[in-house]
């Protein structure tokens, strides 16, 4: 069993409050509050077209919202762009891993460093060293072209390459999607591990079952707001979340 983390360790990373979010008049987020703390692992779990990927578009900066944000213990405002937050360590894992396909996996990963580069730190070499320790078939694959690599490894490469930046929130986007089930263990297994260094992650994912296995605290997305939040534990065995999430299998 972990040790508890102290006050300090558990410093809020994220907050946000009343965050909502409009394509045009249709409003995709309403209302919405959460949490994340250092070293923590929170997910959002929900049916597809619950606003997932819309909440992470907008904290990230890609899509305009309402509400209040606070990263890092500092207000954010209604214009910070992606650059400026990436710069302050939130560092984003697209749905679509976004990979360069005609690079090979070493540059792929060094581009991730490429803004940390530009700001004067030269500590490159030594933070792919630490990816390859997390994913040692990334090292394997080194020389390869991405787009040749298979599911699994395309999605350990998104993550590897989210984590040059040294992000100080990770948001992790359907990592799960469209791999089998024994790379979905794995990748989930490496999330879990990230935990030790003390990175934050909000992990939005369809796969209620691995999702609340590996995460701290949940909260359930219907509709564009919250119908349910707690300690994933909890909510694992909350009757409404077996039925609607986990099926008969959720009853241990």
């Amino acid at each position: 069993m972990s040790t508890p983390l102290t006050t300090e360790e558990r410093s809020v990373v994220l907050e946000v409050s009343d965050l909502s979010v409009s394509y045009g008049k249709v409003e995709a987020l309403h209302g919405l509050a959460l949490r994340v703390h250092r070293g923590e692992i929170v997910t959002v779990i929900g049916p597809n077209g619950a606003g997932k990927t819309t909440l992470l578009s907008a904290l990230i900066g890609l899509l305009p919202m309402r509400g209040e944000m606070s990263y890092l213990g500092e207000r954010q405002s209604a214009d910070r762009s992606v650059e400026q937050l990436v710069r302050q360590g939130m560092t984003l894992v697209p749905e679509k891993r976004e990979l360069f396909a005609e690079m090979s996996v070493g540059d792929n990963l060094l581009l991730g460093a490429f803004d940390r580069y530009r700001a004067g730190h030269r500590d490159q070499l030594e933070t792919i060293d630490h990816v390859f320790d997390i994913f040692p078939r990334l090292m394997e694959r080194r020389e390869q072209m991405a787009g040749t690599l298979s599911g699994g490894e395309r999605q350990m490469l998104a993550m590897g390459r989210a984590l040059m930046a040294k992000p100080r929130l990770l948001l992790l986007d359907e990592p799960s999607l469209g791999l089998a089930p024994l790379v979905i263990r794995e990748i989930f297994r490496t999330i879990s591990q990230l935990r030790k260094t003390g990175v934050a992650m909000l992990l939005v994912e369809q796969n209620a079952r691995a999702a609340l296995q590996v995460a701290d605290y949940a909260y359930v997305l219907e509709t564009g707001s919250v119908s349910l939040e707690g300690p994933s534990g909890t909510l694992a065995s909350d009757p409404r979340v077996i039925e609607s999430y986990l099926g008969f299998g959720g009853r241990q």
